[in-house]
């Protein structure tokens, strides 16, 4: 790392719990260490850190780790982060850092304000030469309204950060075309221009120490958010002493090469995990998105959802595939009367002079 850079790093549970519960903190002082000698040399830190609802779950003393249902993992939660917190501040001070702590959920990405203001605070605590120290706010999150893993979270708040790299320390040195220890050893992958449906397929769901929610395919969609703001994504081992430092030295993992940089607003789009609805469009439509023009009603042949105007949607193309996400310029009742019209057709059947598109480009992001 020849220039100062503003780098995410990511650890899991598996890494940061031991087999018996506790920290394993002889291993986190020495990653510290590294993070502290990234810090010296003018680069900004973020650490995002699991480890609450696995501490939570020791102190509280649930079963399976906190996660036998949704009502222990936020009991665990809310009693874990108050141990991680205190944890990551003490390893920060021997550094003489100061760390501050954000607990985000999904709607506070997912909505445009607050993910602002997200950005305000990640840039006023950089900008003061605090480490933040970020996790999912696990004793609200739900099912239904959560990232569900922290490699996806490091990517979006990369993403808000303006970051320039992630790093996701693993149990494993990066990506294989399949598992590592099936019958047929798998192939090491160094590095990755697009995440793509075959990059996909080589992608474990299981997190292997069962202590974390994530696993090989929350790490290749979190390459795919922060590849689509310009950012680049590295999957490294966190098994050993000093991973940074490793990584540095001998350049081994994973490396996920950012292929554009789209505006801030587009990257927020691209990277949003949650849609109010989904567009269906025909093969011309597609061509058309894809060449860079905006949707038009023509285009369109059926809708899903109550959407409303400014709300985010999917557009899918005829192979069922999601290939871009925008802000509407229609609620879906005054859509539903449009689909498949020409635009000269659409004043006379909305009683209202028509927006010049469905969803604009300069409102939509390729996928």
């Amino acid at each position: 790392m020849t220039k100062t850079e503003k780098i995410v790093v990511k650890i899991g549970s598996s890494l940061l719990i031991g087999e018996d519960g506790t920290p394993r903190t002889k291993w986190l002082e020495t990653l510290v260490s590294d993070i502290a000698g990234l810090h010296q040399d003018g680069n900004a830190i973020i650490i995002v850190s699991s480890g609450s609802i696995a501490l939570g779950a020791r102190k509280l003393g649930l079963e399976k780790g906190g996660r036998a249902s949704l009502a222990d993992a936020q009991a665990a939660a809310s009693v874990g982060q108050i141990a991680l917190s205190s944890l990551w501040s003490e390893l920060l001070a021997a550094q003489n850092i100061t760390a501050a702590q954000m607990l985000l959920t999904l709607d506070d990405m997912e909505d445009r304000k607050r993910y602002l203001n997200a950005t305000a605070t990640l840039e006023k605590l950089l900008e003061n030469r605090a480490i933040p120290v970020i996790n999912e706010n696990d004793s609200v999150a739900t099912d239904e309204i959560r990232f569900g893993d922290n490699d996806r979270l490091a990517a979006r708040v990369a993403q808000a950060a303006s970051a320039d790299r992630v790093l996701l320390l693993s149990d494993v040195d990066g990506l294989y075309d399949r598992k590592p220890g099936s019958e047929t050893e798998g192939q090491f992958i160094g590095l990755v221009e697009t995440v793509d449906d075959r990059v996909m397929a080589m992608a474990q769901t299981e997190s292997s120490s069962g202590l974390g929610s994530g696993g090989m395919v929350s790490k290749l969609e979190a390459a795919r958010i922060a590849n689509l703001a310009g950012i680049e994504l590295s999957i490294i081992s966190g098994q050993e002493d000093h991973p940074l430092q490793r990584y540095e030295l001998t350049n081994v993992g994973t490396l996920f090469k950012a292929n554009r940089s789209e505006n801030a607003r587009k990257s927020w789009l691209g990277g949003r995990l949650t849609s109010a609805g989904r567009i269906t469009v025909d093969e011309g439509a597609a061509t058309a998105l894809k060449d860079g023009n905006s949707l038009l009603a023509k285009g369109i042949i059926t809708l899903d959802g109550q959407f409303a105007r400014s709300d985010v949607v999917d557009i899918i193309g005829p192979d069922e595939t999601v290939i871009a996400k925008g802000l509407v310029e229609y609620d879906a009742m005054d859509c539903a009367k449009i689909i498949g019209r020409h635009s000269s057709e659409l004043e006379a059947l909305l009683g209202y002079s028509p927006r010049s598109a469905v969803v604009h480009r300069n409102q939509m992001v390729l996928l």
